[in-house]
């Protein structure tokens, strides 16, 4: 769905293929990051994305089709860089308690923090107008947070660590079991500051004491 401004301003619409600088890409999205994170989706305006990406407004649709299109990469450039922070401590040989409890805790403060509930909401908010904006927030991408917290799981269970037959649903569980009472509170408004380190380790141990009573290996 084109908005007025759109329609006017989309010559290029459809040829966002040819933008193929990776740092004016960049650019732009980070530009876009700060109109939507202060204005929401619906107030945001391609002008205004424009202004504070300091490009034409020619040059963003080489590169995007529309501003559904660029908030929905910028919600999936996200969701790439938390990927592979938590990937990164998946791959030492620290023991699986350790490890579980590295992943959750940077997990769990990503998904508790400001910036990505003032995302969530903007998604659901806007899901009435643009569903296919919500459907490709939650669509599942070849490496996200699930595969490669699945891929670890299957070491483990190689290993005999733990005993599980399904890993990605195994690493569904642990992900909700992580955020368990916080996300839900913070999405809602009923928990509105960030919680602690302390609370969120609390959280996590918990959830690693859960998982590993239901999947660790029994001797």
């Amino acid at each position: 769905m084109h908005t007025t401004e759109d329609k006017m301003a989309a010559p290029h619409a459809g040829r966002r293929v040819a933008g193929e600088d990776p740092a004016k890409r960049e650019q732009i999205l980070d530009g876009a990051k700060r109109v939507f994170m202060e204005q929401g989706f619906e107030a945001a305006s391609m002008n205004d994305i424009t202004r504070a990406a300091g490009v034409s407004k020619g040059t963003i649709y080489v590169y995007f089709e529309n501003k559904e299109d660029l908030f929905g990469y910028m919600i999936e450039r996200e969701r790439n860089r938390i990927t592979e922070t938590v990937r990164h401590v998946l791959d030492g040989k620290k023991p699986i308690t350790e490890t579980l409890a590295d992943f959750g805790v940077l997990f769990a403060t990503h998904m508790t923090a400001d910036q990505t509930i003032r995302a969530m909401r903007m998604v659901i908010a806007a899901n009435h107008r643009l569903p296919m904006l919500c459907s490709r927030f939650f669509s599942a991408t070849p490496i996200n947070p699930v595969s490669v917290l699945q891929e670890y799981l299957d070491r483990q269970a190689a290993e005999g660590i733990i005993a599980c037959e399904d890993t990605t649903h195994a690493a569904k569980q642990f992900i909700e079991l992580t955020t368990v009472g916080l996300f839900k509170p913070r999405i809602f408004g009923a928990m509105e500051e960030v919680p602690s380190r302390a609370t969120i380790e609390k959280n996590v141990t918990s959830a690693i004491r859960m998982f590993l009573a239901a999947y660790g290996a029994k001797p």
